[in-house]
């Protein structure tokens, strides 16, 4: 007899069906032989079954046990099948008599019969309910992530000696349930605030702008200015996540190993050294990982001293810019995340750091100059919408008394002006930002006065700009016009959206 139980496999943060199958024929010599494409954690899993069986009194088959990982031409990576695997080949008569045909299972199992957690639960979650399982059973501590996944009931399971008393009805175990209002009124604290930012006025406005329509954002500016201080707080100036973008960066950060408890709540900010890898930024690895740029989903990667990264991990993220997903592809696997991210850049000017200081003299030569600014290439720098000059502080700015504003008091602005964008997609379930409209629906909703188009046209010829550099400028001062709650863009709104992108003039011509 031919024993199923059904378990989820992982590429990327997509989930994929697996059929444990258990099948057993008389020997001797006990044995558990595990086929179906597995990698060395899955051909350890049963030594790890047998042991945890014997301490939590369940008997097994008896003989050759042959357990089959379907489909056989998808590699089985990790521990996530050791709770399946023990059930089927578990000799318990109610345990068999038991419909698992609805019911998913995954867990790590120690020696002693207790359920440890496994990356990508809410993924396994998500599959499973899609797939159109109604129960799953996950190890206790990942129940809190894989409950977001409405339309399956969780169930968490500590050690192996419950599941199966509760499966045999002998002890029931309480389904995990989220709770959305929970989720709704969670408040997030910043231990950062924009009123400890002395002056710059003008790049703290740019910063309001970028996080009001997800743009992404470019700061020069002497050592010293203030760059990295604004770029650190951008995310207390931004909405709350969605409960659909918090799942997904739930899903990426679970699958990465990195989630330390239920779901997220606060936006991602990742800030890697400028000695990252490619890898390290967009993804990698023999079991491909998600990289810093996934991270970042639905949140702000900040890359200070930008110049300083390697070229080829600079130049990593022109793709992921433009499509807002990232494929890592290995020999053996290929998988897509999610990047939908604000990118925000930190830079000197030359490689002293004082070209344009207004006391201190720059020592770089001209072709020196060029050669570091020269670091940061046209196409990169053509997917940066707002670029903005960070100047160096005089004392009274420093010793300056006068109440600077909070992050609460720009936070409002921003979510007032995203939830006026949000008017105009009444026919769409969530928010899409300015930065990542379309073609199409920048036609649709980037309507301008007659001024505007003639002052984009002037711009466009003057600036020599590209069809995306357009494209970006013009989404820009959708976000201005959206902070002025303007439905219309004016001339007003394209002059400040080219005012904050024409660094380039200055510094790479």
């Amino acid at each position: 007899m031919i024993t199923v139980v059904n378990s989820v496999a992982l590429s990327g943060i997509d989930g994929i069906m697996v059929s444990v199958e258990a099948g057993a024929s008389s020997s001797n010599r006990p044995r558990l032989d595990i086929i179906g494409l597995p990698d060395a954690a899955v051909k350890e899993a049963s030594g790890r079954v047998y042991s945890a069986a014997r301490s939590s009194c369940v008997n097994l088959k008896k003989g050759v046990l042959t357990v089959n990982l379907a489909p056989a031409d998808l590699r089985k990576e990790g521990s996530v099948y050791d709770l399946p695997i023990l059930l089927s080949i578990t000799d318990e008569t109610k345990l068999n008599l038991c419909d698992l045909s609805g019911k998913c299972f995954v867990g790590e199992l120690s020696l002693s019969g207790d359920v440890r957690g496994v990356n990508g639960c809410l993924a396994m979650a998500v599959a499973a309910r899609d797939n159109g399982f109604k129960e799953i059973y996950v190890p206790a501590i990942n129940a809190g992530e894989a409950s977001a996944a409405d339309g399956i009931d969780v169930y968490p399971v500590k050690n192996v000696r419950q599941l199966i008393d509760h499966l045999t009805g002998t002890a029931l175990i309480d389904k995990t349930v989220f709770d959305r209002n929970d989720f709704l009124n969670s408040s997030v604290s910043h231990p950062l605030d924009f009123c400890d930012v002395k002056g710059q006025g003008a790049a703290k406005f740019a910063a309001e702008i970028a996080a009001a329509g997800g743009h992404n954002l470019l700061l020069i500016g002497p050592p010293g200015s203030g760059k990295s201080m604004i770029a650190s707080r951008i995310p207390s100036i931004l909405p709350p996540l969605s409960l659909r973008e918090a799942i997904e960066c739930t899903e990426i950060y679970s699958v990465a190993g990195l989630l330390s408890g239920g779901l997220i709540t606060k936006r991602p900010y990742r800030s890697p050294h400028h000695s990252a890898s490619p890898n390290a930024l967009v993804g990698g690895g023999v079991i491909p990982r998600p990289g810093e740029i996934s991270l970042s989903h639905n949140g702000v990667l900040f890359l200070d001293e930008f110049t300083e990264f390697p070229k080829i991990t600079r130049e990593a993220l022109r793709q992921p810019l433009e499509s807002r997903s990232v494929t890592v592809s290995r020999v053996n696997n290929t998988v897509t995340y999610p990047a939908s991210f604000m990118l925000v850049c930190a830079m000197n000017p030359c490689k002293c750091g004082y070209y344009g200081h207004p006391t201190k003299e720059c020592t770089c030569s001209p072709a020196s100059r060029h050669d570091y600014i020269s670091r940061v290439s046209g196409p990169l720098l053509d997917r940066i919408d707002i670029q903005t000059e960070v100047p160096p502080l005089d004392y009274r700015d420093l010793h300056c008394d006068s109440e600077t504003e909070t992050s609460a008091e720009i936070r409002e602005r921003v979510i007032s002006a995203r939830e006026f964008a949000k008017k105009r997609f009444s026919d769409k379930d969530e928010f899409i930002p300015n930065a990542a409209l379309t073609s199409s629906e920048m036609r649709k909703y980037c309507v301008m006065s007659t001024e505007a188009e003639q002052t984009l046209e002037k711009a466009y010829k003057l600036l020599s700009l590209s069809a995306r550099g357009h494209d970006r400028l013009l989404k820009v001062a959708r976000t201005i016009a959206d902070i002025r709650h303007s439905e219309k863009i004016e001339k007003a709104h394209i002059a400040q959206a080219i005012h904050l992108r024409s660094l380039d003039r200055k510094y790479w011509s």
